[in-house]
């Protein structure tokens, strides 16, 4: 059979069995079409060493039509989509080539980045409360800080999904998997203030105020997006005279990084993100380092 006959049945099954998104089964599905593209449509059987090394070549010098090549990162994405399809037929018995003959490239990660807790103060301080978008934005920033939210779950909560009075909820993060989200008084405090100023009875936790973003048909406010929040946390970053890069991310790496300094383990700081593997988790030990030394300094016996 021909690689591009089982594409279809591979997708499905990331979104049935495997618990994956929608969005993550659209991605593995372009990037196996791109390895279709490239074999010109090979049969599972012949797929051999010898061309997994030309793919990798032909997508380290891939470029898309406005002239952009492929970052290391997505060129792994490639390959690991392309693992998991192979290790799908073998599951079901296809002759192909084994999984574990896709090597990935080693990937350096990206330094992360995040704020100190005064810095994260002088953001806070610098969103003004005098008008509904200010208690909206001011609520947004709290939330993200105190419960390490993503920005997508943050935008596609409802008011019904968030119990400040409890001060934790359940979201559905990545795969579908459901965690328990825990946010600070002062965070339950303004999300309650701007829902006060509210007048209107939208589903949506948070809303947008732009002209850009009213419905032509009902007239009603749209959910705000996360790239508006991205513009958002830009804007409040620069008044706060922040200089480094601040994401609605760097928000949830501040988050981790406070738990894991004020002496959370590195176990429970990987169920409050949600992440699958602690792997991933570990990222953060090595921006506590400095936390670490100073302990050391202060509490180790000096001979």
């Amino acid at each position: 059979m021909y690689v591009s006959e089982l594409i279809l049945d591979y997708v499905e099954s990331l979104e049935v069995e495997g618990g994956r998104s929608a969005k993550t089964a659209e991605n593995y599905k372009l990037y196996l079409e791109r390895f279709v593209e490239f074999t010109e449509d090979i049969k599972a059987a012949n797929i051999t060493t010898e061309i997994i090394r030309k793919y990798r070549l032909w997508l380290n010098r891939y470029k898309n039509e406005a002239g952009d090549g492929l970052s290391t990162i997505t060129q792994s994405y490639h390959l690991i989509a392309l693992r998991g399809f192979l290790k799908y037929l073998s599951d079901r018995g296809i002759e192909s080539l084994p999984a574990d003959k896709v090597k990935l490239p080693k990937v350096s990660r990206k330094q992360v980045s995040f704020l100190h807790f005064d810095e994260v103060t002088n953001l806070l301080d610098a969103v003004p409360l005098d008008d509904e978008s200010g208690l909206r934005d001011r609520a947004i920033l709290e939330l993200l800080f105190s419960s390490g939210l993503r920005v997508s779950e943050l935008v596609n909560l409802n008011r019904g999904h968030v119990n400040t009075k409890r001060r934790e909820f359940m979201v559905r993060g990545k795969g579908q998997k459901d965690r328990p989200v825990f946010v600070s008084k002062s965070a339950a405090e303004r999300v309650d203030e701007y829902l006060a100023t509210r007048m209107d009875n939208l589903p949506p936790l948070f809303l947008s105020y732009s002209r850009n973003n009213v419905s032509n048909q009902t007239g009603d406010y749209r959910r705000l997006t996360a790239r508006s929040i991205q513009r958002m946390i830009n804007k409040y970053a620069r008044l706060a005279g922040i200089t480094k890069h601040v994401s609605p991310h760097t928000m949830r790496h501040s988050f981790a990084t406070d738990l894991l300094m004020n002496g959370a383990d590195l176990r429970s700081v990987q169920s409050m993100l949600g992440h699958a593997n602690i792997a991933t988790t570990q990222v953060y030990t090595h921006v506590t380092d400095e936390h670490l030394r100073d302990v050391h300094e202060r509490f180790h016996s000096d001979t």
